[in-house]
């Protein structure tokens, strides 16, 4: 009950915040996570079973820049002593308790427009992509007893009898498949180089913002919550598809990137590599409070559990990066190298955008690489060498996408 109690004045002071400075449409999406009474009726057409009012409390996670020399970074509500009172007094106000509910019941009953737009995910999302002809881009649904969830399927014009790989793409938050397919650019690598793409997409009434759940402790199990759905969305599109079991393959963005971190712990049966871009290591946080601390300063005392069985995989992570703390990149790479002789070797470039970087390839016994990390420097947030067609992409930096793809395809 007091962690619930946190969690509301942190997201009523940050909420009055960002209503002060004009920010309605952010200010909603995060009153959307307070708590219902238990018995308001969820109309969302996509529901997470397993999810109630009180979890949902603690689904929206978002970072605040602070006005200092340093460019540094918190958790929304704990910039500074006075924010902290302003939380207080907001909760601790029944006037203010009373409001709140009241819009959150008008959202959950009709939403709130502004615009012409309801005030659930942020902003619109954004219109499909063209693909060539003899190519599809597909929709489709899972569901199972966790729950269900929509996603899109790109399959490439060469299509046929042959089995060819399936890569599975999950997007950050605020972030939809059609939106991170554009970022991305993956279905056009797809169509080039001949590989099916999925991009399972989070449900709203899973978490308004729309990102995964990584950092509750029952979507770190196999067969469990979040990664059972992403699984039972893979093992659907292996029953459908020609697909060749061996080269499955998973990578995502932020939230994304920490999902595909533990699915690849989770399931090292079904994914044979892992792409992580801008993410954390899998465990590294166990509910809202260790999410928000890990995000800003990295895993702080015990490193995450090593992987029991770890997969090849790839990291990328900006080292300006004020939302994911670049130390989780390294962390990451630590959870799967733990308890390993391994070879290392760094190399340095610039990508053709003028952005440098540092590239630290680890080999087995056999010289076959099993980790690799790329720092982006001076890159923040955002997909590396990605497509403004979509959001939090960096088109400057090396091209994240396709250095995923060349150490898929080493495998």
């Amino acid at each position: 009950m007091i962690s619930v109690i946190s969690d509301i004045k942190l997201r009523m002071g940050e909420a009055l915040r960002l209503t002060a400075a004009g920010r309605l449409v952010e200010a909603t999406a995060l009153l959307q996570g307070l708590p219902h009474p238990a018995t308001a009726p969820d109309t969302a057409a996509e529901t997470s079973r397993a999810a109630t009012p009180a979890d949902r409390a603690r689904q929206t996670i978002d970072m605040v820049r602070h006005a200092t020399a340093e460019d540094s970074w918190s958790a929304p509500g704990f910039k500074t002593e006075q924010q902290d009172a302003v939380c207080d007094a907001a909760a601790s106000s029944p006037q203010s308790t009373t409001a709140l509910q009241g819009m959150l019941d008008r959202l959950r009953k009709g939403g709130t427009h502004q615009g012409g737009h309801c005030l659930v995910g942020g902003r619109p999302a954004r219109a499909a992509a063209p693909v060539r002809k003899g190519a599809r881009f597909e929709e489709h649904s899972y569901a199972n007893e966790a729950g269900s969830r929509r996603y899109k399927l790109f399959v490439p014009s060469s299509y046929c009898a042959d089995k060819l790989p399936l890569v599975v793409m999950l997007h950050g938050c605020k972030q939809a498949p059609d939106d991170f397919a554009a970022g991305t650019r993956m279905n056009e690598l797809a169509e080039q180089q001949g590989f099916v793409v999925a991009y399972p997409g989070q449900s709203a009434a899973a978490n308004c913002s729309r990102c995964w759940n990584w950092f509750n402790a029952d979507n770190q199990l196999r067969d469990s919550g979040e990664p059972s759905l992403i699984a039972g969305i893979t093992r659907q599109i292996m029953g459908n598809f020609a697909v060749d079991p061996t080269r499955i393959y998973i990578a995502g963005l932020s939230a994304g990137g920490a999902a595909a971190a533990i699915m690849g712990a989770a399931y090292p049966d079904l994914y044979a590599a892992v792409g992580v871009h801008s993410g954390l290591a899998c465990g590294a946080a166990k509910d809202l409070s260790s999410a928000l601390t890990v995000m800003r300063l990295g895993r702080q005392g015990e490193p995450p559990r090593p992987v029991a069985r770890p997969v090849p995989t790839i990291v990328f992570h900006g080292d300006r990066d004020g939302t994911v703390n670049p130390l989780n990149g390294d962390q990451i790479i630590a959870q799967s190298k733990a308890g390993r002789r391994l070879n290392r070797s760094v190399s340095r470039g610039q990508s053709a955008g003028g952005t440098g970087y540092t590239r630290t390839v680890h080999t087995d016994e056999n010289g076959v690489p099993v980790l690799e990390q790329w720092v982006v420097h001076g890159a923040g947030h955002a997909w590396s060498g990605g497509s403004q067609a979509g959001s939090y992409t960096d088109p400057r930096g090396p091209d994240a996408s396709r250095e995923m793809l060349r150490f898929f395809i080493e495998r």
